[in-house]
């Protein structure tokens, strides 16, 4: 987000307050930060909003801007902050910890309302586009994102420079929800949730899980030629594993915990799974000959998310990931992170998605969130720095969106309506190796600590397969697609022949479905494109005495009279090449 939305959006969310409080004079407010498409603001109501007062609250906001502000900024002393804010329960915890944390305070006052805040907030009124935002929904949020806290009312707004560009959110947002993955999962069979297995614990029908292999596999076509090797660990391990790693204190809200009956031993359902694969290379002595270890899976990890935060396949409590670790020397992590970048990019060239890059790093304020020193930190993101100048792409830096272990590169990936999905990473991380004094012993006879870099292609196949549903809308390429051929015999007579070509397609490993159900041929016919099969094709008497089909592609239409077995070559290389679409 640039400089003049943030402040835009910022401003807005003062506004926003201020007309709540008209509202509600004894609105109790928490806070209301910008964020990725516009603002919200938590507070706690005597009067409640619901999204039937959305618009009122609109046209409130609105007359605050035509009145015309210009922000005044006044430094605070701690004891004239609590009395300005004496009947603001929330307001006075915050400044009870930033008094603290030693921060200066200070107020902004936007039109009618005075908040505590440090900004930063546009220059005027005049630099907001009255048209050029809209509150958006209503839901309830604990305050501070503790649900042992009180819950508010968090009311949410979505904020750009011009109404243009709020338009096109608009339309963004109206495709995506035609393009919704757990609408088209339904439809085309995909996926499902049981109340009895539990929330974000997806359930992959046979469709599903081809296109779950298919991703795995295609990883793996692109990993195993630099060198990685596949293994295979437990799904669970002792807390010892976690402790000693940093995992166990960072993350233990997130665990989930199972306790043997039998042995008074705790264990873990693991979160992740780079600590067992440093067992691994532990397991035996290493020589820098041995050097770079690529250790390559395909395995589910478990976190407790929070009920509310689950959505679909996009944020689940069983997570696949196509995980690897790579274990180097230091003069190793540039080629070895240049690899990785080659795998990413040939992935999502695959499915057409451009990629930016970011460097998420430490925040230098905030040393406790990280493991190892800032000797360790600087070494390692100016590692980082010349592997992506090495590539060659532009990129922005992000303060505080390292891992707790160490600084990333972050792929993000533009989906076809023009949305942003963080899903690649390459992670470097020297932090590991030393809590489980991983060594190898290098050329002059001495023991060293390897480097240990993180990396995933897709992220996680849920979460992957959610933004690829939503991507194509369904309409699958055809090496992704759980049917790739239909077949529709006119009538009995043709069973036969469509049973001789279902097996001749299938001993080319092609995926057939031939639907010879007691209905309509057109029903029949319009439930494979329902469905969003590549292929379709109609059995009758000309098929059969010909050797030819006429095949109707989802997008190009008919094909009339194209030889059997060229068809079938013609499918495996457009299979095979992992093609978008045909070529004509």
């Amino acid at each position: 987000m640039d400089d003049k939305l943030l402040k835009i959006r910022h401003s807005l969310a003062h506004i926003l307050a201020g007309a709540v409080l008209e509202h509600d004079d004894k609105a109790k407010f928490g806070t209301g930060p910008a964020t990725d498409n516009g603002f919200y603001y938590d507070i706690e109501l005597s009067s409640p909003v619901n999204e039937e007062n959305l618009p009122k609250l609109e046209e409130l906001m609105r007359e605050i801007l035509k009145e015309g502000f210009t922000p005044e900024m006044h430094e605070i002393t701690y004891e004239d902050a609590k009395q300005r804010f004496k009947d603001q329960t929330h307001k006075l915890e915050l400044i009870e910890k930033l008094n603290d944390e030693g921060a200066k305070l200070s107020t902004y006052t936007i039109g009618n309302f005075t908040d505590l805040c440090e900004g930063p907030h546009v220059e005027s009124s005049k630099d907001i586009d009255p048209e050029a935002f809209m509150l958006s929904n209503v839901a309830g949020a604990y305050w501070q994102g503790d649900e042992n806290n009180q819950m508010l009312t968090r009311i949410y707004g979505i904020a750009f420079e011009s109404k243009a560009d709020l338009d096109a959110y608009k339309e963004q947002q109206e495709e995506a929800k035609k393009r919704d993955h757990r609408k088209i999962g339904k439809e085309l069979d995909l996926f499902a949730f049981s109340p009895l297995v539990g929330s974000g614990l997806p359930l992959f029908t046979p469709k599903g899980n081809i296109m779950r292999k298919e991703l795995e596999e295609f990883v793996w076509e692109l990993a195993k030629p630099y060198g990685y090797e596949r293994v295979n660990i437990p799904h669970m391990a002792k807390c010892d594993l976690y402790k000693t790693s940093g995992h166990y204190d960072k993350f233990a809200d997130d665990i989930f915990f199972v306790k043997s009956k039998k042995t008074d031993d705790e264990f873990i359902m693991k979160p992740m799974n780079c600590p067992h694969h440093t067992q691994i290379f532990a397991s035996q002595p290493r020589s820098y000959k041995d050097l770079p270890i690529r250790y390559s899976e395909v395995t589910t990890v478990y976190r407790d998310e929070n009920t509310g935060q689950l959505a679909g396949l996009t944020r689940v409590r069983s997570i696949t990931q196509d995980d690897a670790h790579v274990f180097c020397t230091e003069d190793q992590v540039k080629d070895e992170v240049l690899a990785i970048y080659d795998i990413i990019k040939n992935f999502y060239e695959a499915f057409d998605m451009p990629l930016a890059v970011r460097l998420s790093t430490n925040d230098p304020e905030e040393p406790e969130k990280y493991l190892g020193t800032p000797e360790l930190w600087e070494n390692s993101i100016n590692t980082l720095k010349s592997c992506i100048e090495e590539i060659g792409k532009e990129y922005v830096t992000e303060p505080g969106e390292a891992a707790f272990y160490g600084p990333k590169i972050d792929f993000v990936a533009t989906d076809a309506i023009g949305r942003e999905w963080q899903l690649a990473t390459a992670q470097l991380d020297f932090n590991l190796p030393e809590r489980f004094k991983l060594e190898y012993t290098d050329s002059d006879g001495k023991k060293k600590r390897p480097v240990m870099i993180h990396r995933a292609i897709s992220g996680s196949l849920e979460r992957f397969l959610g933004v690829a549903i939503e991507h194509f809308a369904g309409a699958f390429p055809l090496w992704l697609s759980p049917i790739q051929v239909g077949l529709v015999p006119v009538s009995e007579d043709h069973a036969a022949y469509t049973q001789e070509l279902k097996e001749k397609l299938e001993a080319q490993n092609i995926r057939v479905e031939v639907n010879a159900e007691n209905i309509s041929l057109g029903k029949r016919i319009y439930g494979f494109k329902g469905q969003k099969v590549p292929y379709v094709i109609v059995v009758g008497d000309k098929e059969v005495e010909s050797n030819e089909v006429s095949p109707e592609h989802r997008d190009l239409g008919k094909l009339d009279g194209v030889n059997v077995d060229d068809f079938i070559q013609k499918l495996i290389e457009e299979r095979d090449s992992r093609a978008l679409a045909p070529t004509t």
